[in-house]
């Protein structure tokens, strides 16, 4: 019964995931493993239940009642579980957490560590990322996410309230000036982060309670936001931090904020999970944790 549960979650995986390469990816598995435990469980049922493409792929007539009724069951399966456990006094069990990199590593990581040894029987793993979280593709408990879902199937809370901020180092300052309006950094070497292909070269402002962008350029781009921290201290460009990643830096002078009269753009973080009846209470003292630990906005 353990292997049909197994490739059963694996199925729907497969199913949100859109593509077996892309399922392989978010479970941090290989392309041909994969593609080897949906044929046996194909074979094993004795239907085709997907049709594959060389991208994407359709679901056959089995493949999409399999999906519904699978769903449900696992759903159903899931808040059994945490009925029972709700019986149990001390929290136990897994919990899968995903956020963003820096300060997952940063702020995340000690508390994690910390809550485990208050609560020995929890276990905790811990996924970091620059791209964003998908809680319910990636398979999550908790997302700790900078934007709220509009799915109608998660619950959000936010947990930190915050800003962008233009810095740079005084190496950098010292060397090619302070910009006075954001029009003068296109004068100016900027650090850009990416998502996939995607460059987010266009920095919000606001002037006289109009909001307006500049597209600014670099001649330096990644996609891990640690690397760009990374440049901005070391005073190769201009960057766009969230504050919470940066405020032991401004404090220390090692970056300084500009543009700061024309700074406005806000950038919260939620705790995102999967709507359930039952809550189970690993998550819910998980929660309850962080919510104390995190003393309002940094």
């Amino acid at each position: 019964m353990t292997d049909e549960l197994s490739d059963l979650r694996l199925f729907i995986r497969i199913v949100s995931a859109g593509s077996l390469s892309e399922a392989a990816r978010r479970l941090h598995s290989s392309l041909p493993s994969v593609s080897r435990r949906l044929a046996a469980m194909e074979e094993r049922l004795g239907v085709r239940l997907i049709d594959r493409g060389t991208r994407h792929f359709n679901l056959t007539e089995e493949g999409s009642l399999l999906h519904e009724r699978g769903t449900n069951i696992l759903t159903d399966l899931d808040a059994l579980e945490s009925e029972v456990s709700a019986c149990i006094a001390v929290p136990q069990g897994h919990i899968r957490v995903g956020t963003l990199l820096e300060i997952g590593r940063r702020r995340f990581g000690p508390l994690v560590a910390e809550f485990t040894r208050k609560y020995p029987q929890v276990s905790v793993e811990l996924t970091l990322t620059d791209f964003p979280v998908d809680v319910l593709g990636s398979d999550l408990d908790i997302g700790l996410l900078a934007d709220s879902p509009t799915d109608g199937s998660m619950v959000s809370r936010k947990l930190l309230a915050s800003r962008r901020v233009i810095c740079a180092s005084p190496e950098y300052i010292a060397t090619h000036g302070v910009p006075a309006r954001p029009e003068d950094l296109l004068s100016h070497k900027c650090l850009l982060l990416m998502f996939g292909r995607r460059v987010f070269d266009r920095w919000s402002f606001e002037e006289n309670g109009k909001s307006r962008e500049v597209q600014v350029r670099g001649s330096l781009w990644s996609d891990n936001a640690e690397v760009v921290h990374g440049w901005a201290l070391a005073g190769y460009g201009i960057a766009l931090k969230a504050l919470w990643d940066i405020e032991e830096d401004l404090a220390a002078g090692r970056l300084i904020e500009l543009l700061k009269p024309f700074s406005h753009d806000e950038i919260n973080l939620y705790i995102v999970y999967p709507t359930r009846t039952h809550l189970p209470p690993r998550i819910r003292v998980f929660i309850d944790f962080l919510v104390e630990r995190i003393n309002g906005p940094i």
